[in-house]
């Protein structure tokens, strides 16, 4: 493989986590990761975002926004649907 740079140590990054990188090619990113802080910084972003992922929760909607977004929505629907049925007439 060439000189690792970043853009090609992230193509590798799945790989890289999982640890099935042959060890080669493992040693090569290691090497380069040990002497980037971007790719650190990226690596360990990229490591918390299930973490955070699970610890969000559903934010609760309050009902007088779900009403008024269903308002919204069939007067759309309804808009859209005349459009369509004015352009298929013509």
């Amino acid at each position: 493989m060439n000189e690792m740079t970043c853009e090609s140590g992230v193509k590798l990054l799945m790989e890289y986590l999982e640890g099935t990188l042959a060890g080669d090619v493992r040693a090569e990113v290691e090497a380069h990761v040990a002497a980037c802080p971007r790719c650190v910084a990226f690596i360990a972003s990229y490591r918390e975002t299930p973490r955070l992922v699970r610890e969000l929760t559903a934010a609760e909607i309050p009902a007088d926004l779900v009403a008024s977004l269903r308002v919204h929505l069939r007067a759309h629907r309804r808009e859209s649907r005349l459009s369509t049925s004015r352009w298929n007439r013509r």
